[in-house]
């Protein structure tokens, strides 16, 4: 009996072995699938074992059956709780009643093929697939297989016009930072008259336009605005477009809406902004030096009325810049609302003593070293103090004198002779209006030159916000009971300007 009791505890050791070794190599496949492919173990990626593919499993619901089988989710991945959660739930309610209100309006059909844009966990997806558009597929940066493969907004990784309808839910577009290559792609990849969805966060008038620019190739078909799903986007604006069939985008570059010739007329929704700014200073100021700080806290500026986030670039255009710290780093990086956009900052400056201070700047900052013209043309530039001002070291910038454009002759200050560009030009040439751009000017009463050369040329639509300082026989600081004899205009002159550019649809504020 004793070699039979040994023959049958080998072979219980053998048959031990065995199955732990069996189970090793399933461990090790399912971490191998795990963490080396990002992706949880389903049908046809080799597993060692998987669900029938006929077991679904039901997700308790009024409304939409929610049942989820083999094809969105396996019974060992633990993304199941998540697909059974209440807010997967709500999630696919929500969209299936918005994709079969498009259905009941001829938007969408069960034979579309659909495409949805940035979908976290493919619940949009799953919507249209449970109303019978089957052939529906998600990207998200992070596959979420099989309703959701790798790919972004910007980089969209399907051929050109694959199809008949786009969807992007969720403010994914308001949150993108490259919304113009968002759109772009979307434009590629759907069918001439396919149809695109997006759900936005922003509902005002500013924002709407900004987004109709960066879809230039479509056509409005409706928007809608309705109650969100979570407290993340209690309040939604649905916007429906339609890809026409010809291309209307003028060569990569549109043309700004109004313009006729030479000449624009500003939008309707930067007039209505003009009526929100604060107030112009009517009466002239004993001490504008002392009114600026008082009226800086009045001033509305744009991007605290209005969503920007569906601009291309974000531009802050300072023309007579002078040092860094004078107005970019004092006042523009630490005071205007950006609304967490990134903004690059051209200074124009003729004046050769700051010039230096931008060389570390170089990324953020790009130094035009010429003075701000109607025409381009060599200047000469002149130097100029207020009687009573110090004569201090002139690297220093409060002891640096304004510098002013003097195209004919000089009237005793230092004097340089600079190279004068045509600014208008050089704006219509760098930026589109699908940019966001803010100007402050500062050029010792060339704004007389400049702003009407703005308009003639349609530059001015392509500005969103002005700071304009405006160059008058001011009271001054040293003399008082004197004005200065520097400028000829008055502050009568002044105020009609900035009244003249406000009727015209531009919001200008007042600046010293």
């Amino acid at each position: 009996m004793e070699p039979a009791t040994g023959k049958s505890s080998l072979f219980r050791n053998i048959l031990a072995r065995a199955l732990i070794f069996g189970v090793l190599i399933m461990v090790f496949r399912f971490v191998y699938v795990v963490s080396i492919t990002g992706e949880s173990c389903t049908l046809g990626s080799f597993c060692f074992f998987s669900l029938p593919q006929n077991l679904n499993f039901i997700v308790p619901g009024a409304g939409v059956s929610a049942i989820v089988g083999n094809d969105a989710v396996s019974g060992s991945d633990p993304r199941r709780d998540l697909y059974t959660s209440k807010e997967w739930i709500r999630a696919v309610h929500f969209y299936s009643s918005v994709f079969q209100d498009l259905i009941s309006e001829g938007l969408l059909s069960p034979h579309s093929k659909s495409l949805c844009v940035e979908t976290l966990l493919g619940q949009e997806v799953f919507a249209l697939k449970e109303i019978g558009v089957e052939n529906s597929i998600g990207i998200f940066k992070k596959a979420a297989k099989p309703l959701v493969v790798k790919g972004e907004g910007h980089q969209i990784p399907f051929d050109d016009n694959s199809f008949d309808f786009i969807f992007s839910g969720g403010a994914r577009l308001d949150a993108s930072a490259r919304p113009a290559d968002f759109a772009l792609e979307i434009a590629r990849t759907l069918k001439p008259e396919g149809f695109v969805v997006v759900h936005v966060k922003a509902n005002d008038t500013y924002s709407f336009n900004s987004l109709l620019d960066l879809f230039s190739s479509f056509n409005l078909v409706k928007t809608i605005d309705m109650a969100g799903f979570d407290s993340s986007m209690p309040y939604i604006r649905e916007i429906v477009l339609r890809k026409d069939t010809v291309i209307r985008n003028h060569g990569g570059r549109k043309i700004p809406d109004g313009v006729s010739g030479n000449k624009c007329s500003v939008p309707g929704h930067k007039r209505e902004l003009v009526q929100k700014a604060e107030p112009l200073i009517e009466e002239e100021p004993l001490k504008p030096w002392i009114t600026l700080k008082r009226n800086i806290n009045n001033v509305k500026y744009l991007p605290s009325m209005v969503d920007i986030s569906f601009k291309n670039r974000y531009l802050y255009v300072d023309v007579g810049a002078r040092s860094y710290g004078s107005s970019i780093g004092s006042w523009f990086r630490k005071q205007y609302p950006k609304q967490n956009k990134t903004f690059h900052v051209y200074a124009i400056e003729a004046d050769k003593t700051f010039h230096q201070q931008y060389e570390s700047k170089k990324k953020t900052v790009t130094l035009l070293p010429y003075a701000a013209w109607v025409k381009n043309e060599t200047l000469r530039f002149e130097i100029n103090r207020d009687p009573g001002q110090e004569e201090v070291d002139e690297l220093k910038d409060k002891g640096r004198g304004m510098g002013r454009i003097q195209p004919v002759k000089s009237s005793g200050g230092e004097v340089d002779e600079i190279q004068g560009f045509d600014f208008a030009e050089w704006l219509i040439n760098t930026v589109t209006e699908s940019d966001f751009v803010v100007m402050k000017m500062d050029v010792e009463g060339t704004e007389f030159d400049l702003i009407p050369r703005l308009f003639k040329t349609g530059a001015i639509c392509l500005i969103d916000e002005i700071f304009l300082e405006c160059h008058y026989n001011r009271w001054q600081r040293c003399c008082p009971g004197q004005r200065s004899a520097k400028y000829e205009k008055t502050y009568g002159q002044c105020l009609q300007l900035f009244t003249s550019l406000r009727e015209s649809g531009v919001l200008v504020h007042q600046w010293w």
